[in-house]
């Protein structure tokens, strides 16, 4: 059931992502929740890979929890940026590059306030895994349109 699972959430995601990309994001932003699209190298394959992710500002920077539905593992993009902090965000219209990192123990704390507030899910997820959900800081390096 888990595999399934996983398929039909990969499927949804794709969709997602070809309906944000297509409408030149005009489309896109999940139940209501801000979006963004984060395209990152895999780590194994070198190929890009792009994921639909709830994000909120913290100033110039978009913030990411690597939430994974509560999954036991961190999500396959956080794994990728732990290798290559190097990555492209796309919001709405918008398409930067940039780097991530990690929220140190002190900021993790004030942007996960901020965070659950934004999107209660992340909270639940928290609850539901015994891993420490990442908190991912995403700083805008240049614009490259």
């Amino acid at each position: 059931m888990r595999h399934l699972r996983a398929r039909v959430l990969k499927a949804i995601f794709r969709a997602h992502t070809v309906i944000y990309e297509k409408s030149d994001g005009r489309i896109g932003h999940w139940i209501g929740l801000p979006t963004l699209l984060l395209t990152v190298t895999g780590r194994k394959s070198g190929l890009p890979r792009t994921t639909p992710l709830v994000y909120f500002r913290d100033e110039d920077r978009y913030v990411v929890v690597g939430s994974d539905g509560a999954a036991r593992r961190d999500p396959q993009w956080w794994k990728n940026l732990q290798v290559n902090p190097a990555a492209t965000i796309r919001v709405g219209r918008r398409v930067y590059n940039a780097t991530a990192e990690l929220a140190t123990a002190a900021e993790r704390d004030r942007l996960w306030q901020i965070g659950t507030r934004i999107n209660p899910m992340w909270a639940k997820y928290q609850e539901r895994t015994e891993r420490e959900l990442p908190v991912v800081i995403l700083t805008p390096v240049e614009s490259p349109e």
